[in-house]
């Protein structure tokens, strides 16, 4: 039977616009409609991650100081290439496709059984920030060796790394397998955070610009983009050091006096604040916030528009 119109106020005029979406969809749509809003969302958006990873950067070289977010693109192609800006994508798509299928087929999982447990049902907001931060622990294992250190050694200025692979094999070889999780728990210090006010704002906006939980493209457009804004802004600081720790910058580390390898996000807070002060926090709040929003905005209506797809199909074909 063809799922239950989600209970609540609302026009007539709306419920003949738009249909419901699907509370009771199946593990594999979730997991099918997350990996295919997961590869959109990192490709689409990728040239704007470059810059911010450049712009995070504490000591840049002269050539990589930038702006704005377009100044940054601009120079990148005219002086680096037109493909620059894309370098690394390769491996962001591999793992973005896996991390996205579990991610939100946990978060969806999750977010049911806690909300039949905490509300009856009901859209509980704590039930939502712990799913996200659950959902994020299975992405993150998935996502950190491909994106948090071979993609952002592969994006900044002067990347000694010719390809992903010979990155790979140069990190394994000069700092260990160890390398590739070094920053793991760090990316869930700042990633656990950012998912559970992105989650809790995305159900808050959804509960009132689309109270009757139907498929409307436009209001998880706007839930999306204003969920990841609100995230991102929120969540910079833990992203500059999270930045500092996977690239292991020579010249900013060797300005803070620093000798081997920075680990631990303590050590990070210290070493931005040290470098940059207060300020040093916020490098590269705009490109982040530019890039979250139309990212978030994307994830959730293309993942969003599958399940919706998906579920259709099947009902379609039991008919």
């Amino acid at each position: 039977p063809a799922p239950a119109a989600a209970a609540g106020p609302g026009p007539p005029a709306e419920a003949e616009d738009y249909e419901s979406l699907p509370s009771g969809a199946s593990l594999r749509t979730h997991m099918a409609a997350g990996a295919v809003a997961g590869i959109m969302e990192h490709t689409v958006m990728y040239p704007v991650d470059s810059v911010k990873t450049r712009m995070q950067s504490l000591q840049p070289d002269p050539k990589a100081q930038y702006r704005s977010v377009y100044e940054a693109l601009k120079k990148m192609v005219l002086t680096e290439g037109f493909w620059r800006p894309l370098r690394g994508i390769n491996v962001t798509v591999l793992g973005a496709g896996p991390a996205h299928a579990m991610y939100f087929a946990c978060y969806e999982k999750m977010k049911k059984t806690l909300s039949d447990a905490l509300q009856h049902g009901g859209n509980s907001h704590l039930a939502n920030g712990i799913a996200g931060s659950v959902a994020t622990l299975l992405h993150d294992a998935v996502m950190n060796p491909a994106e948090a250190v071979v993609k952002q050694r592969m994006q900044m200025f002067n990347s000694p790394y010719k390809s992903v692979l010979a990155c790979v094999r140069t990190v394994r070889r000069t700092e260990g397998l160890g390398a590739f999780y070094r920053s793991y728990t760090t990316q869930l210090t700042m990633n656990v955070p950012f998912q559970a006010i992105h989650f809790i704002t995305y159900e808050f906006m959804q509960e009132r610009i689309n109270p009757r939980r139907e498929y409307r493209p436009r209001s998880h457009i706007v839930s999306g983009a204003v969920a990841g804004a609100v995230a991102a802004a929120a969540t910079t600081p833990l992203d500059v050091c999270k930045t500092l720790l996977n690239t292991q910058e020579d010249e900013a580390l060797s300005s803070a006096r620093v000798r081997g390898r920075l680990s631990g996000m303590a050590n990070a807070f210290r070493t931005v604040y040290q470098l940059g002060g207060i300020a040093g926090y916020f490098k590269g709040v705009q490109a982040r916030v530019i890039y979250q929003m139309p990212s978030t905005a994307i994830a959730w209506s293309v993942y969003e528009f599958f399940k919706w797809f998906l579920t259709e199909h099947k009902l379609e074909k039991r008919a």
